[in-house]
């Protein structure tokens, strides 16, 4: 009887081996979960990488498939057969991540059977990298390589580099950064992300947070702690600005516009500020670095659309708390050496000058077509175009389908040449 009880059970669970094992082997067939024409929308180093990682991921759960059934084959009591059951349990979850993980890159790289879209996002790729090898290279960091993909929702996000994936134990090849479809052709929250990216490597958060939570410990210690916790966000958002300038502020207040009960929006452990705020940060960037301009008229607009009065009695005492530091956030953020920039500031490793308002109609002046049209110029001025394009339509509202069309163009010229090299 005992023996009989044995032998049902080892039936059930190798059953259950032979399903899961078999299951995890047909993840090895990456043809099959992403399309070889998605594959060719990649460049060659990129997709090298890629493949590389997940069929590492893939090798050890089989690897772990072959311990199972090597346990299984060896047990044949009642004990033996309990401690694979458990190892079965712990296989059947690392199946089920390692899963997770093959088909976050097979949703990122299948949008790529576009050849139209794959174009537009081998440029997205370009701009991202460009814009971390301009703070990287300098102080002697690697750049990691970029997967840029599309989908729904309101803004863009990254899984960075290096970073550990579902599986608990492969490392993410690429930072993978989500570009949305409304934002597809003024893609500056695509350097918010790779601000992410940079600010993880180089160690800038916690040496923001601590400078953050000294200038406002003047304040008070609940508004010191609030700003220390946003440093991540701040951070990013002088990235993009160093590059994009207003086109990233004027980007970043369209997603954030919204209700009062959005603007005014306080959590307690979220990474991002106050929306209301936040907006307000970007805009003085924009003063301290540009003086006056349309970023004016946005302030006057913002500030009136969403009083103060209508923020709860918290969040507002907060906010009238922090806007008379705001100059002092931005030379924090933009003007101070940090030891992660090895002793310089973001803003002289990034002149946000570069992108000021006169310097890029002073760029299409001088270029002419010729900016948008050749592959020398769109290649050496690309993120300066992004940053053109996005101030454009800002403040020429009324032909943003026209200016988008440009955008569109030399970002498809982009991207096709990268294909060909």
């Amino acid at each position: 009887m005992v023996n009989e009880l044995i032998n049902v059970t080892r039936r059930q669970i190798v059953r259950q081996v032979g399903h899961w094992t078999m299951a995890a082997s047909r993840l090895g067939e990456l043809e099959s979960l992403i399309a070889p024409s998605a594959w060719e929308g990649l460049e060659y180093y990129l997709g090298t990488a890629v493949r590389q990682r997940l069929r590492e991921a893939v090798d050890q759960l089989l690897r772990q498939g072959d311990q199972l059934h090597a346990a299984l084959n060896a047990a044949h009591d009642d004990d033996a057969l309990d401690q694979v059951r458990r190892q079965l349990v712990d296989f059947r979850k690392r199946y089920l991540r390692t899963e997770i993980t093959l088909d976050f890159y097979a949703d990122a790289i299948n949008i790529r059977t576009n050849p139209h879209l794959a174009a537009l996002l081998r440029a997205c790729d370009a701009l991202a990298y460009r814009s971390m090898a301009q703070v990287l290279d300098p102080i002697g960091k690697p750049i990691p390589l970029v997967l840029t993909y599309v989908d729904k929702g309101l803004g863009a996000s990254i899984l960075k580099a290096g970073l550990r994936l579902w599986d608990q134990r492969t490392e993410s090849p690429a930072a993978a950064i989500k570009i949305v479809y409304h934002n597809l052709y003024r893609p500056t929250a695509l350097i918010h992300e790779t601000g992410h990216q940079v600010a993880h490597i180089v160690g800038w958060n916690n040496e923001l947070a601590a400078a953050l939570e000294e200038t406002f410990a003047e304040v008070s210690p609940e508004v010191a702690e609030m700003w220390a916790g946003w440093a991540s966000e701040i951070a990013a958002d002088a990235f993009a600005f160093a590059h994009t300038g207003y086109a990233a502020v004027a980007g970043l207040h369209d997603v954030l516009s919204g209700s009062d009960g959005f603007v005014f929006r306080h959590r307690l452990g979220d990474p991002h500020p106050i929306s209301y705020i936040r907006v307000l940060l970007g805009i003085e960037m924009c003063r301290q670095f540009y003086g006056a301009g349309p970023w004016d008229d946005l302030v006057r607009v913002w500030t009136k659309a969403h009083s103060l009065k209508n923020a709860r009695l918290s969040t507002g005492k907060l906010l009238q708390q922090s806007l008379p530091l705001l100059p002092k956030v931005v030379h924090i953020v933009l003007r101070t050496p940090m030891r992660a920039f090895r002793g310089r500031a973001l803003g002289r490793l990034i002149d946000p000058s570069r992108v000021s308002p006169a310097s890029l109609i002073q760029l299409e002046r001088q270029l002419g077509p010729a900016l948008y049209t050749s592959m020398h110029w769109i290649w050496t001025e690309a993120l300066r175009l992004l940053a053109l394009t996005g101030l454009q339509v800002a403040t020429m509202p009324e032909q943003s389908a026209e200016i988008l069309k440009k955008q569109e163009a030399w970002m498809l010229r982009l991207g096709a040449s990268l294909k060909a090299a």
